[in-house]
Protein backbone atom coordinates (compact mmCIF):
# COMPACT_ATOMS: atom_id res chain seq x y z
CA UNK A 1 0.00 0.00 0.00
CA UNK A 2 0.98 3.38 -0.61
CA UNK A 3 2.04 6.05 1.85
CA UNK A 4 0.46 9.14 1.14
CA UNK A 5 2.35 12.73 2.11
CA UNK A 6 0.10 15.71 2.32
CA UNK A 7 1.45 19.09 1.95
CA UNK A 8 -1.21 22.06 2.75
CA UNK A 9 -0.84 24.98 0.46
CA UNK A 10 -0.17 28.72 1.22
CA UNK A 11 -2.13 29.94 5.22
CA UNK A 12 -3.22 26.13 5.68
CA UNK A 13 -1.50 23.39 7.94
CA UNK A 14 -2.46 19.97 8.40
CA UNK A 15 -5.47 20.88 9.94
CA UNK A 16 -7.19 21.21 6.47
CA UNK A 17 -7.05 17.37 5.46
CA UNK A 18 -8.51 16.44 8.70
CA UNK A 19 -11.66 15.07 5.98
CA UNK A 20 -9.40 13.40 4.15
CA UNK A 21 -6.87 11.30 6.19
CA UNK A 22 -9.58 8.64 7.08
CA UNK A 23 -11.18 8.10 3.91
CA UNK A 24 -6.99 6.83 2.85
CA UNK A 25 -6.33 5.04 6.04
CA UNK A 26 -9.48 3.05 6.00
CA UNK A 27 -8.61 1.38 2.68
CA UNK A 28 -5.16 0.17 4.21
CA UNK A 29 -2.91 3.37 2.98
CA UNK A 30 -0.72 5.30 5.19
CA UNK A 31 -1.25 9.24 5.15
CA UNK A 32 0.47 11.68 6.90
CA UNK A 33 -0.14 15.76 6.75
CA UNK A 34 2.51 18.41 7.29
CA UNK A 35 2.61 22.03 8.55
CA UNK A 36 4.92 23.85 6.77
CA UNK A 37 6.97 26.04 9.19
CA UNK A 38 5.38 29.19 10.44
CA UNK A 39 1.63 28.24 9.60
CA UNK A 40 -1.19 26.40 11.08
CA UNK A 41 0.08 24.51 14.31
CA UNK A 42 3.59 25.28 13.53
CA UNK A 43 2.62 29.74 13.43
CA UNK A 44 4.43 30.33 16.39
CA UNK A 45 8.04 29.61 14.43
CA UNK A 46 7.20 32.41 11.96
CA UNK A 47 10.48 34.55 11.63
CA UNK A 48 11.85 36.15 8.49
CA UNK A 49 14.62 33.25 8.15
CA UNK A 50 11.91 30.71 6.26
CA UNK A 51 12.37 30.34 2.85
CA UNK A 52 11.53 27.65 0.47
CA UNK A 53 14.00 25.61 1.11
CA UNK A 54 12.48 25.38 4.46
CA UNK A 55 9.60 23.84 3.35
CA UNK A 56 10.90 21.23 1.33
CA UNK A 57 13.26 19.96 4.33
CA UNK A 58 9.55 19.93 6.31
CA UNK A 59 8.47 17.45 3.66
CA UNK A 60 11.64 15.35 3.53
CA UNK A 61 12.13 15.23 7.37
CA UNK A 62 8.49 13.40 7.57
CA UNK A 63 9.67 10.98 5.22
CA UNK A 64 12.65 10.24 6.60
CA UNK A 65 11.17 10.07 10.03
CA UNK A 66 8.88 7.87 9.56
CA UNK A 67 10.88 5.78 6.84
CA UNK A 68 8.26 5.91 4.28
CA UNK A 69 8.23 3.97 1.57
CA UNK A 70 5.81 3.71 -1.87
CA UNK A 71 5.43 7.80 -1.23
CA UNK A 72 2.80 9.47 -2.78
CA UNK A 73 3.38 12.91 -2.50
CA UNK A 74 0.07 15.66 -2.60
CA UNK A 75 0.81 19.41 -2.80
CA UNK A 76 -2.18 21.67 -2.72
CA UNK A 77 -1.75 25.49 -4.31
CA UNK A 78 1.72 26.74 -3.36
CA UNK A 79 3.06 23.32 -2.27
CA UNK A 80 3.34 22.86 -5.70
CA UNK A 81 6.58 24.12 -5.21
CA UNK A 82 7.30 22.21 -2.00
CA UNK A 83 6.71 18.59 -3.69
CA UNK A 84 8.90 19.51 -6.63
CA UNK A 85 11.54 20.55 -4.23
CA UNK A 86 10.81 17.03 -2.33
CA UNK A 87 10.70 14.97 -4.69
CA UNK A 88 14.22 15.97 -6.39
CA UNK A 89 15.52 15.71 -3.83
CA UNK A 90 14.23 11.91 -3.17
CA UNK A 91 14.96 10.87 -6.55
CA UNK A 92 18.87 11.28 -5.96
CA UNK A 93 17.68 8.50 -3.02
CA UNK A 94 18.52 4.82 -4.28
CA UNK A 95 16.43 3.07 -4.32
CA UNK A 96 14.00 6.01 -4.05
CA UNK A 97 10.79 6.43 -2.07
CA UNK A 98 8.76 8.50 -4.61
CA UNK A 99 6.31 6.49 -6.93
CA UNK A 100 3.51 9.48 -7.79
CA UNK A 101 3.33 13.17 -7.52
CA UNK A 102 -0.18 15.09 -7.34
CA UNK A 103 -0.61 18.44 -7.83
CA UNK A 104 -3.70 19.13 -6.21
CA UNK A 105 -4.82 22.34 -7.96
CA UNK A 106 -1.39 23.58 -7.74
CA UNK A 107 1.87 25.60 -8.77
CA UNK A 108 3.76 22.86 -11.55
CA UNK A 109 6.75 25.22 -12.08
CA UNK A 110 9.52 24.93 -14.50
CA UNK A 111 13.26 25.39 -13.22
CA UNK A 112 14.34 28.64 -11.85
CA UNK A 113 10.63 29.59 -11.26
CA UNK A 114 9.40 31.14 -8.07
CA UNK A 115 5.26 30.72 -6.72
CA UNK A 116 5.22 34.02 -7.78
CA UNK A 117 6.83 34.01 -11.79
CA UNK A 118 3.53 33.38 -13.22
CA UNK A 119 1.03 35.73 -11.71
CA UNK A 120 0.26 38.36 -13.23
CA UNK A 121 1.71 41.99 -12.27
CA UNK A 122 -0.98 43.44 -10.13
CA UNK A 123 -1.62 40.32 -8.15
CA UNK A 124 2.38 40.55 -7.40
CA UNK A 125 2.29 44.10 -6.55
CA UNK A 126 -1.43 43.51 -4.36
CA UNK A 127 0.38 40.50 -2.95
CA UNK A 128 3.71 42.80 -1.80
CA UNK A 129 1.51 45.58 -0.74
CA UNK A 130 -0.30 43.36 1.62
CA UNK A 131 3.44 42.00 3.38
CA UNK A 132 3.95 45.54 3.78
CA UNK A 133 2.29 45.93 6.96
CA UNK A 134 4.05 42.68 8.33
CA UNK A 135 7.31 44.62 7.25
CA UNK A 136 7.53 41.51 4.78
CA UNK A 137 7.53 39.29 7.34
CA UNK A 138 4.17 37.42 6.01
CA UNK A 139 1.52 37.34 3.68
CA UNK A 140 -1.77 37.38 5.16
CA UNK A 141 -4.71 34.62 4.37
CA UNK A 142 -7.74 35.98 2.12
CA UNK A 143 -11.29 35.27 2.86
CA UNK A 144 -11.93 31.17 2.06
CA UNK A 145 -14.94 32.93 -0.61
CA UNK A 146 -12.38 32.98 -2.50
CA UNK A 147 -11.74 28.93 -2.54
CA UNK A 148 -15.10 28.71 -3.97
CA UNK A 149 -16.16 27.73 0.06
CA UNK A 150 -19.47 28.80 1.90
CA UNK A 151 -21.55 28.55 4.71
CA UNK A 152 -19.61 26.64 7.23
CA UNK A 153 -16.86 25.24 5.31
CA UNK A 154 -15.79 29.24 4.53
CA UNK A 155 -16.00 29.84 8.63
CA UNK A 156 -14.09 26.63 9.71
CA UNK A 157 -11.72 27.27 7.41
CA UNK A 158 -11.02 31.05 8.21
CA UNK A 159 -11.04 30.35 12.10
CA UNK A 160 -7.42 27.97 11.01
CA UNK A 161 -6.14 29.99 8.45
CA UNK A 162 -2.55 31.76 9.49
CA UNK A 163 -0.55 34.45 7.59
CA UNK A 164 2.37 32.82 5.52
CA UNK A 165 6.09 33.51 5.06
CA UNK A 166 6.40 36.01 2.44
CA UNK A 167 10.15 35.29 1.93
CA UNK A 168 8.60 32.07 -0.04
CA UNK A 169 6.64 34.29 -2.96
CA UNK A 170 9.92 35.11 -4.45
CA UNK A 171 12.35 32.14 -3.68
CA UNK A 172 12.92 30.17 -6.84
CA UNK A 173 13.29 26.83 -7.06
CA UNK A 174 15.90 24.44 -9.08
CA UNK A 175 15.29 21.13 -9.73
CA UNK A 176 16.19 18.94 -12.54
CA UNK A 177 13.21 18.93 -14.92
CA UNK A 178 14.14 15.32 -16.69
CA UNK A 179 14.43 13.43 -13.48
CA UNK A 180 11.34 14.83 -12.08
CA UNK A 181 9.84 13.44 -15.28
CA UNK A 182 10.52 9.83 -14.33
CA UNK A 183 8.15 10.17 -11.70
CA UNK A 184 4.19 9.92 -12.93
CA UNK A 185 2.55 13.17 -11.87
CA UNK A 186 -1.05 13.71 -11.79
CA UNK A 187 -2.89 17.27 -11.59
CA UNK A 188 -6.39 18.10 -10.12
CA UNK A 189 -7.84 20.43 -11.98
CA UNK A 190 -10.58 22.26 -9.32
CA UNK A 191 -12.97 23.66 -11.82
CA UNK A 192 -16.08 25.02 -9.97
CA UNK A 193 -15.18 27.81 -9.76
CA UNK A 194 -11.71 27.86 -10.76
CA UNK A 195 -9.25 29.62 -9.37
CA UNK A 196 -7.58 32.69 -11.49
CA UNK A 197 -4.06 32.39 -10.21
CA UNK A 198 -3.64 28.55 -11.15
CA UNK A 199 -4.89 29.27 -14.83
CA UNK A 200 -1.12 29.41 -16.25
CA UNK A 201 -0.84 25.89 -14.44
CA UNK A 202 -3.79 24.45 -15.69
CA UNK A 203 -2.39 25.29 -19.61
CA UNK A 204 0.93 23.25 -18.84
CA UNK A 205 -0.53 20.25 -18.20
CA UNK A 206 -2.42 20.16 -20.90
CA UNK A 207 0.14 20.89 -22.65
CA UNK A 208 3.31 19.42 -21.96
CA UNK A 209 4.02 15.57 -22.15
CA UNK A 210 3.58 13.71 -19.16
CA UNK A 211 0.81 14.97 -17.36
CA UNK A 212 -2.38 12.91 -16.06
CA UNK A 213 -4.87 15.83 -15.71
CA UNK A 214 -8.24 15.25 -13.50
CA UNK A 215 -11.09 17.68 -13.30
CA UNK A 216 -12.67 18.08 -10.11
CA UNK A 217 -16.00 20.01 -10.35
CA UNK A 218 -15.41 22.14 -7.02
CA UNK A 219 -13.22 25.08 -5.69
CA UNK A 220 -9.64 25.71 -4.71
CA UNK A 221 -9.74 23.63 -1.33
CA UNK A 222 -11.36 19.84 -2.45
CA UNK A 223 -9.87 18.61 0.72
CA UNK A 224 -12.87 20.86 3.08
CA UNK A 225 -15.27 20.76 0.09
CA UNK A 226 -14.99 17.37 -1.85
CA UNK A 227 -12.94 15.14 0.76
CA UNK A 228 -14.60 12.09 -0.86
CA UNK A 229 -13.90 12.68 -4.43
CA UNK A 230 -10.44 14.25 -4.10
CA UNK A 231 -9.50 10.74 -1.76
CA UNK A 232 -10.73 8.59 -4.64
CA UNK A 233 -8.33 10.43 -7.02
CA UNK A 234 -5.69 10.44 -4.52
CA UNK A 235 -6.55 6.44 -3.83
CA UNK A 236 -5.75 6.03 -7.65
CA UNK A 237 -2.52 7.44 -7.81
CA UNK A 238 -1.58 4.48 -5.12
CA UNK A 239 1.23 2.51 -6.17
Amino acid sequence: MSQFVLVPGAWHGAWCWQRVLPLLRATGHGAHAVTLTGVGDRAHLLDDRIRLQTHIDDVLAVVACEELTDVVLVGHSYAGMVITGAADALLRSSPTPLTHLVYVDAVTPYPGESWSSQHAAEIVAARVQAASATGGLALPPPDAGVFGLEGADRAWVNRRQTPHPFAVYRDPLHFDAARLAQVPRTFIDCTSPALATIAVMRERVRRDPGWRVVELATGHDPMVSAPADLAGILRSCAA
